[in-house]
């Protein structure tokens, strides 16, 4: 086990999480679609992609106030954490809401996998401040 950047222990990098993605010029500033990357048990979705450069929005900061980080789950959902109330609440606020929907800031991975995410064309803060 090693920790995390909020000193959470997770687990070493074993678990296959694939990451489609509908509109990757504006999550990575790149033309390529798809990602395999190694999760941990312990680790969300959202981290696992913001660790390697796929800017999936999240206004909240990835503390389920908001449905700004919302995926589809194609595959591996047995794989994750069960949603809970709070994320229930709030994923019924993102557009496009699917049977699969998830918040990826509470998709915890807890088993093997493979997981497959699939993260919308739609999902960017059109307003989000540009740095001064």
């Amino acid at each position: 086990m090693h920790m995390k950047h909020d000193q959470r222990e997770i687990a070493p990098p074993t678990v296959p999480v694939t990451y489609i993605l509908e509109d990757p010029e504006s999550l990575t500033d790149s033309d390529k679609a798809q990602y395999t990357l190694m999760g941990s048990r312990g680790q969300n979705l959202l981290e696992i992609a913001l660790d390697a450069d796929i800017n999936i929005e999240h206004a909240c900061g990835g503390v389920c106030a908001c449905s700004t980080c919302h995926a589809y789950i194609n595959e591996g959902q047995g794989s994750l954490s069960e949603p809970q109330e709070d994320e229930e609440d709030r994923v019924e606020e993102a557009p496009g809401l699917q049977h699969n929907s998830r918040l990826s800031c509470q998709c915890i991975i807890e088993g093997d996998g493979p997981i497959v995410v699939q993260i919308p064309a739609w999902n960017r803060n059109a307003v989000k401040e540009v740095p001064h």
